[in-house]
């Protein structure tokens, strides 16, 4: 396995080293200083849920971006946008999966993408409670951070799609699950297996490992798969996405391999139409 110094690897791209840190700060702030009783309330539904740590998360991340390169543009999940005029613009996820990080289960993250002229050119995650993170830069590879060490990762060769473990999410509203259920329902028999982790970021680094064959999921946002379609390319993934009025943003994301023949049969159960 091809492995370089962290710092060999964040050289490859002039902003990669400011994701990184960033991604990484922030993660450990969230893992270290998770209070006991969390400050929680809901944006729009009783489960989904957000704590005052996502906003200071935020915080944290967007305060450096604008101290290191003020012209950047900025999305994130929790309002921090703003824009920018390099061509260059950061999108945040603060801390995906928090339902999971309210229960204390530790797959959750943070994720920060790198667009420059609307293509995306590096995505940073890290997951604190597994102390690792994930690089991908455009054209450099994807990469699993430990400690000082960056190791490459690719996805697995997969056997086809019956073989298949396939990864997937659900919304909020009550009406989008049961319509993203009738898709696994028309799927299921001719996969392998489904899991759920609750975090497109988790689905995303676990493809790249090789945890995982594909991931598909509806209703999704650029701050949930801004990082982790870099990461999934360039560790070999073949990726689509769609924006449909109504539905949102939907990602599949899957090995070459198997990636025509689930895309074909997601499209067919309309993966990406319903509430």
């Amino acid at each position: 396995m091809e492995s370089l110094p962290r710092d060999v690897l964040l050289g490859r791209h002039e902003r990669a080293r400011l994701a990184w840190a960033v991604a990484h700060d922030a993660g450990v702030f969230l893992r270290d200083e998770r209070p006991d009783d969390l400050d929680v309330f809901s944006k729009s539904t009783p489960t989904d849920v957000v704590t005052a740590m996502d906003r200071a998360s935020e915080d944290l991340i967007v305060g450096r971006i604008v101290s290191a390169y003020p012209d950047d543009g900025i999305l994130g999940e929790e309002g921090s946008t703003r824009s920018g005029t390099s061509g260059a613009t950061w999108i945040i996820d603060p801390l995906d999966g928090t339902v999971n990080y309210l229960f204390g289960i530790p797959t959750w993250g943070v994720s920060v993408g790198v667009h420059v002229d609307g293509v995306g050119e590096v995505g940073v995650i890290a997951t604190p409670e597994f102390d690792e993170s994930f690089v991908g830069i455009r054209g450099h590879g994807a990469w699993r951070v430990r400690g000082e060490t960056a190791e490459r990762i690719t996805g697995r060769t997969s056997n086809g799609l019956g073989q298949a473990l396939v990864a997937t999410g659900f919304g909020y509203s009550p009406e989008r699950r049961l319509s993203q259920v009738a898709v696994l329902d028309g799927l299921i028999a001719h996969v392998r297996d489904i899991r759920r982790t609750g975090c497109a970021t988790i689905d995303f680094t676990w493809l790249a490992l090789g945890r995982l064959d594909a991931y598909y999921e509806r209703g999704i946002h650029p701050w949930d798969y801004a990082a982790g379609l870099v990461i999934v390319e360039e560790a070999g993934a073949r990726t689509w996405t769609t924006t449909t009025p109504g539905s949102g943003t939907t990602v599949v994301c899957a090995m070459p391999s198997l990636f025509e023949g689930l895309l074909e049969r997601l499209l067919a159960l309309g993966v990406h139409q319903g509430p």
